[in-house]
């Protein structure tokens, strides 16, 4: 077993922690939180063993996952590796886009106690209060980059994903970034837009909340994610994320001119092409 840092307690660094200590993975497991609120609130509910210092963090823990948003962890990351000497310490993240940290760590000289990972599990919810065991569980997580960690840290972190019950997809960096803007950035792009149009309308009719059913509910779900999260994802992945917005408007033209048409047979057609999403999505 091993001592875990954890810098970042909100819903994905607390799960981590809980459950790499409930399931005998880490020994003691450290906390870094910035915000004292949060820090106080993840010493009550017991995420961690402790909550120390950044640098406290780097001294003792034989591995550092770096929980927090991905414009601060492209400059964290970098710098935890400046502390390190050859040796086993390892750093992780567990970002949502990882073109721009394996860019940054590129040609680091401690670059390979680094393992680019993003855990593909969450919630809507943040901070310590939004931590849960068993979050991970049957989810795949993401290796990037690989070639460019020592194999002893890759197996050491995929030992760790495994004990989340996580199982390992590995894939380069900017092709992650693609497929993440297909599968998870646009539907919080829709998401929070959805929510802001039926925000709009809500000021005139009041009983639009009223009539709102788990359709609804489902599908607006992601505009409740916080900010200070999606901020820096949507920055660093625009690219990708703009050509798939791109295609996404395409799609909603389509739908737009056939129901102002009273196409309907363009709209089954649309609909049951859309429908295939059901061989993929069961």
């Amino acid at each position: 077993m091993c001592t875990v840092g954890v810098i970042g307690l909100g819903l994905i660094g607390g799960s981590m922690a809980l459950d790499l200590k409930r399931r005998g993975f880490a020994a003691c497991t450290l906390g870094v939180e910035q915000d004292p609120v949060a820090a106080e609130a993840a010493k009550t509910i017991g995420l961690v063993d402790e909550v120390v210092s950044y640098e406290d963090c780097i001294a003792r823990a034989d591995i550092i996952v770096v929980a927090v948003p991905v414009g601060t962890a492209v400059k964290m990351v970098p710098d935890i590796l400046n502390h390190f000497e050859q040796g086993d310490k390892i750093v992780i993240d567990v970002c949502s886009t990882k073109s721009q940290i394996c860019h940054a760590t590129q040609y680091h000289p401690h670059r390979g106690q680094f393992v680019s990972t993003h855990p593909m599990a969450g919630t809507e919810y943040s901070g310590p209060w939004a931590a849960q065991p068993g979050l991970f569980d049957g989810r795949a997580c993401i290796f990037a980059n690989t070639e460019d960690s020592h194999p002893k840290a890759v197996k050491t972190i995929e030992e760790l994903y495994a004990v989340l019950n996580m199982r390992p997809i590995y894939m380069n960096a900017d092709q992650h970034d693609v497929h993440t803007a297909y599968v998870s950035h646009i539907s919080h792009v829709t998401s929070f837009a959805l929510a802001l149009t039926v925000l709009d309308k809500e000021k005139d009719e009041k009983h639009i909340f009223d009539l709102a059913s788990g359709g609804f509910s489902s599908t607006v779900r992601l505009a409740k994610s916080n900010a200070d999260m999606w901020v820096p994802i949507l920055s660093q992945n625009h690219d990708n994320v703009l050509h798939v917005m791109d295609t996404y408007i395409d799609k909603m033209l389509q739908f737009r001119d056939a129901i102002a048409t009273y196409d309907e047979t363009r709209i089954r057609e649309l609909i049951a092409e859309a429908n295939k999403i059901k061989k993929i999505l069961r």
